[in-house]
């Protein structure tokens, strides 16, 4: 069985906040699509490999892409920043590689993607509390 990280305090908290936005409905496997979104987020592995617990891969690869379109997921992350415990912060930063086809597209969007020697890349700043 995979490691969980939502106790069902944390959950309640997250569910309220994931409904009051009035974009996602109160279904009793959303809080086992989140625990299967930070699974892959915490340990990196392809949807593909997502163990079945948290249901079939497809299902939670499309619900983290619909919950990204509907900007769910960022509005999660506000409503946590409000409250941070900052008497501890971490801070770090890293260069992400990209890949050599990731540039060049004709899109509107800004991909904040540069050339540097080592190739193509973006660097990505990361804080948080001390509740990680």
């Amino acid at each position: 069985m995979p490691r969980l990280r939502l106790t069902d305090e944390t959950w309640n908290v997250l569910s309220r906040i994931m409904h009051l936005s009035g974009r996602i409905y109160n279904k009793p496997e959303h809080r086992k699509t989140l625990e299967g979104i930070l699974y892959k987020m915490r340990t990196g592995i392809p949807w593909r490999d997502l163990p079945p617990y948290f249901g079939t891969w497809s299902a939670v690869y499309r619900r983290f892409n619909l919950w990204s379109k509907k900007d769910v997921l960022n509005e999660l992350f506000r409503v946590l920043t409000r409250y941070a415990d900052t008497d501890w912060l971490f801070i770090d930063g890293s260069i992400v590689m990209a890949h050599q086809h990731s540039t060049g597209a004709a899109t509107a969007d800004d991909e904040s993607i540069g050339k540097s020697r080592g190739g193509n890349s973006s660097k990505i700043h990361l804080a948080v509390d001390s509740g990680g």
